[in-house]
């Protein structure tokens, strides 16, 4: 396995990934259309990505006005993991009701060509491409009312203001990505 480790300031890499409602999803698209994506890898199994989704969909809520749209990434192996396998994913999807995409990435390619290590861990990638932060939601993973630090948030506003981003990178907290054997 080769981690390529997208940094903050680079292009981040296109990806065309199948979604939990049957649709393709490629960044440049959303890229064509919206003033930042966000993009998160996820895992079904994870309690600290289980504790983030209601964050996110609130972000989504937010910002989607504003030209913002959030993409989550499973890209857990799921012969190890079979709670993360596509049908799991999209019972996750219904029964969560998420807002945003929920995208597969069954070769581990799209996680490998950003670096991700955790989930959830988050990129913050501007209309031109460029990756603008990198890290954790916000400052508690566990507790999303004791935050005190909305990380990502920040982020967006300053990125929608034309305002430099600070910090730039958190170090993201989570469950380590599954990878395959």
């Amino acid at each position: 396995m080769s981690v390529t480790d997208t940094a903050v300031g680079k292009y981040a890499p296109d990806f065309e990934l199948p979604g939990t409602r049957g649709e393709v999803h490629h960044l440049a698209r959303y890229l064509d259309n919206h003033q930042a994506v966000v993009v998160v890898f996820l895992g079904n199994t994870c309690p600290y990505s289980r504790a983030s989704i209601d964050r996110l969909k609130q972000l989504q809520r937010d910002y989607r006005d504003r030209g913002v749209a959030i993409i989550g990434i499973n890209a857990n192996d799921s012969e190890q993991s079979p709670d993360d396998g596509f049908e799991a994913m999209k019972a996750l999807v219904e029964n969560a009701q998420l807002n945003f995409p929920y995208l597969r990435d069954v070769t581990q390619d799209v996680a490998q060509s950003f670096g991700a290590n955790v989930t959830p861990e988050t990129f913050l990638i501007d209309r031109s491409g460029v990756v603008r932060y990198r890290g954790a939601i916000d400052n508690n993973p566990e507790n999303p009312q004791a935050a005190e630090n909305l990380y990502l948030q920040t982020a967006l506003d300053r990125l929608l203001q034309n305002q430099s981003i600070e910090p730039t990178t958190t170090p993201a907290v989570g469950c380590p990505l599954i990878w395959r054997k």
